[in-house]
């Protein structure tokens, strides 16, 4: 690993993470080029903003889990790669991704509205997929919508969500931004350092 770089679940004490595309969990149904475990990875400028909006969610009783941070060059060509191939016949077990991250568009479209980009901001260190939990329970907060659902209703500021969906999105990016993060308009969960040390650079070093 670069040496500015370091394991977000060692430098930021009490971050919860379940590493998506480590998975079988996410939007292309299998383990992604270039995750080789469930960890998450950050520039360490980010572990030092992402300790603080961990203090200030906690002010308003909420914890953070992460789903992605850093990411190899080698997951975002397996997504292109993956967006060619053909989609599930109807019935396949295989179709409910598709109902679930993306219902509306089709592969190629993930990519041409900016869901999923062929030079991810992720692969600079310094993006995050997050969201909230309630430090009582433990349980997730309702952001009507689940992390990669790639469809209109996950933008900032999406009609057909209740109000207190929309006080919960809202929260979390007051936590984000008030910590030096800048949000994406079309992910409710997806957030990235405004002053990243690496802003022109795609990193490809293994998740390892």
């Amino acid at each position: 690993m670069i040496e500015r770089f370091g394991y977000i679940d060692e430098l930021v004490p009490g971050i919860r993470w379940d590493a998506k595309y480590a998975t079988w969990d996410n939007f292309t149904g299998r383990p992604v080029d270039g995750y080789l475990v469930n960890r998450i990875i950050g520039t360490r400028e980010l572990c030092l903003a992402l300790t603080q909006a961990r203090e200030e969610a906690a002010v308003l009783g909420f914890g953070l889990l992460l789903w992605d941070g850093y990411r190899p060059q080698r997951a975002v060509d397996a997504f292109l790669r993956w967006s060619r191939e053909p989609e599930p016949q109807d019935g396949h077990e295989d179709g409910q991704g598709k109902r679930r991250h993306y219902p509306a568009i089709s592969r190629p479209e993930m990519f041409e509205r900016g869901y999923v980009a062929t030079k991810s901001g992720h692969s600079r260190g310094s993006t995050l997929d997050l969201t909230l939990f309630d430090l009582a329970s433990g349980d997730l907060v309702d952001m009507g919508g689940d992390h990669d659902l790639m469809d209109e209703i996950s933008h900032h500021g999406a009609a057909g969500i209740t109000p207190a969906q929309t006080r919960n999105r809202e929260q979390l990016c007051t936590v984000m931004e008030a910590s030096g993060f800048g949000r994406y308009d079309s992910e409710w969960w997806h957030y990235s350092l405004v002053e990243e040390p690496y802003p022109d650079t795609y990193f490809d070093f293994p998740v390892d």
